[in-house]
């Protein structure tokens, strides 16, 4: 076991710090005062080329592992950054890369790369559906040389700020299906064309994630968008879970980390009764205690990168990854908010912001109640618990 990261690694690390020097807090603060979305962040990124990280090279991007997407991630928000404003543009492209047929991956990916074309926007998710994806009503009906999209999508972000959305959509009724996890099909949506046929209503969130609201009016997707075989949507939406989960750990270890350098540093200046409010036994443990657990949430963070680039079967430390890093981040928030006092509610130290951003990852992308079902149930071998 090396537990040493390569020179190319830290050199990408280095790299993404250069850029997040050029985005201050002051730059995310007011981009959260005012519910913007960070056009020049995401633009700059694109630009360099950090976005195309997981493309192969052949189409444009730069052919990098799951293991160096996360670290790209995981230093945007070490930085004070917000990585979920682009990261659905890495995790969806396992989707296209591995189920997508040559003409699409010619037709899609060297744009992507270049941030010619935007693919942020990632539609699951239902009001009556919920974490229960194999429930969606959506259709996708077939009409010739094209489908015709029809119904409602809830808590879907970025798709004003996007070109392209990945769509899963009901292709075979519900009560038709034996298997329940076949029926659904996954399409790519040219948002561009989609235009008046699907109404997009903005929701206000305590986090501006730019997330909203979806309404499918008959809008229309050449047959040649779907991706793969029509029915066998869920299982490549699954297929791309992983990597999701393995990229938010990383975005989680890097708020965990900016928390804990946060919290250290005031604890150690801020001066109450004559001494620096770090030197109290009640101050500084919970910061250390939070310190030591976001640094074992990296190593199975680790464990499972090395294990998706290796094409090994990864779901378990995926998985866990995600809920370890996430409580870990969160557990950090709280120390960080509490060191600070009434001075972390204060917007110009940040730490409220990034407190809502970071309370986040223990719900989305998945919530870590369904992370335990699924250990409880497919690595202990105990009965299903929902």
């Amino acid at each position: 076991m090396d537990f040493n990261l390569t020179q190319e690694q830290l050199q990408i690390r280095e790299e993404i710090k250069k850029v997040c020097k050029e985005f201050p807090d002051a730059y995310w603060r007011e981009i959260d005062s005012k519910k913007d979305y960070p056009e020049a962040f995401v633009r700059k990124l694109s630009e360099l080329g950090w976005l195309a990280a997981l493309i192969p090279e052949e189409y444009g991007g730069t052919g990098l592992g799951i293991t160096e997407a996360s670290i790209i991630l995981e230093e945007i928000n070490h930085s004070g950054g917000v990585a979920t404003v682009c990261h659905a543009q890495m995790y969806t492209m396992g989707t296209l890369l591995r189920h997508g047929n040559d003409e699409q991956k010619r037709r899609y990916l060297p744009k992507i790369a270049s941030g010619e074309l935007r693919l942020q926007a990632f539609g699951v998710t239902e009001p009556n559906a919920g974490s229960e994806s194999t429930r969606i009503q959506t259709t996708a009906t077939r009409k010739g040389n094209r489908y015709l999209i029809n119904g409602q999508k809830i808590f879907i972000s970025r798709v004003l700020q996007s070109d392209l959305m990945l769509l899963l959509a009901r292709t075979t009724p519900y009560d038709e299906l034996k298997d329940k996890t076949k029926g659904l099909s996954v399409f790519i949506v040219d948002l561009r064309e989609a235009k008046g046929k699907l109404e997009v209503k903005p929701l206000d969130l305590m986090i501006n994630h730019h997330t909203n609201s979806l309404f499918f009016d008959g809008v229309e997707v050449p047959a040649e968008n779907l991706i793969g075989e029509e029915g066998m949507g869920f299982r490549y939406i699954i297929d791309g879970w992983n990597a999701e989960r393995i990229l938010v750990a990383a975005e989680a270890i890097g708020d965990g980390r900016w928390f804990i350098e946060r919290a250290a540093k005031y604890a150690s200046e801020r001066i109450v009764f004559g001494r620096p409010i770090g030197s109290n036994q009640g101050i500084q443990f919970p910061i250390a205690k939070a310190y030591a657990n976001v640094e074992a949430a990296d190593l199975v963070r680790y464990q499972a990168a090395t294990k998706f680039d290796r094409k090994e079967k990864c779901g378990a430390e995926a998985n866990m990854a995600k809920l370890l890093a996430s409580e870990a981040a969160w557990e950090a928030a709280n120390a960080c908010l509490t060191t600070h006092g009434g001075y972390g509610f204060a917007v110009e130290y940040d730490v409220e912001r990034k407190f809502r951003e970071t309370r986040l990852l223990t719900v989305a992308p998945v919530s870590n109640n369904l992370v335990l079902a699924y250990l409880g149930q497919h690595v202990l071998g105990m009965p299903k618990s929902y």
